[in-house]
């Protein structure tokens, strides 16, 4: 679909070259965790979920983020490798949507990440059982306290049951905000990871 000549937006670009210019710009007007993402998931039955995670970079064309393995959205993700994810930053009245098909990242990937992580999060990612009931913050603690211990003077390694995930998108949308609701929306769809992007716009 032909883009009006004042457009700025260019369809012909990649849509990854696109969000890491987007990326960069949000980084520099936004103090804290500028790289937080709506995630969404689902259950085999359908049941959706969602949650932020904090996005960790492109690999392979696809976005990544790392979590407990053992948590409700990694059992609905190894279930269900489908998912959608929502950056939106206010300060750009920008937002970028994508939906896609999601993969592991192999283990040497989440170690060699997990290795550049601060060492008190090292600690967490053993201490906390992720979406599992706990009594109190104290019972958090304590396993905090009790990791501490067990690894003081040592290398932390990367638990078995902890690491990342790959959404390589099947869609991609960038939506701008502008005055009067008329925004523009700007969209990347493929049917699978290796076929050429069809181009778009949508009305608002």
């Amino acid at each position: 679909m032909a883009l009006n000549s004042d457009s700025k937006f260019d369809l012909s670009v990649s849509p990854l070259v696109h969000f890491e210019n987007s990326f960069s710009e949000a980084k520099k007007l936004i103090p804290k965790d500028p790289n937080a993402v709506y995630l969404a998931t689902s259950t085999i039955a359908g049941v959706p979920s969602v949650r932020t995670v904090l996005f960790k970079g492109i690999i392979r064309d696809g976005f990544s983020f790392y979590t407990n393995y053992e948590s409700q959205k990694s059992k609905e993700l190894l279930q269900n490798p489908r998912a959608s994810m929502l950056f939106y930053w206010p300060v750009l009245d920008h937002q970028i949507r994508l939906e896609g098909v999601v993969e592991k990242l192999t283990r040497e990937e989440s170690e060699n990440y997990f290795k550049t992580r601060p060492r008190l999060s090292q600690i967490g990612a053993w201490a906390s059982l992720q979406s599992q009931p706990v009594d109190s913050t104290e019972g958090l603690a304590s396993r905090v306290v009790e990791i501490e211990k067990k690894y003081a003077g040592k290398d932390i390694p990367c638990p078995p049951h902890w690491g990342g995930f790959l959404v390589k998108p099947l869609m991609i949308e960038f939506w701008f905000g502008k005055t009067a609701r008329l925004h523009e929306r700007y969209v990347y769809e493929r049917t699978d990871v290796k076929s050429p992007w069809q181009t778009g716009m949508k009305f608002p």
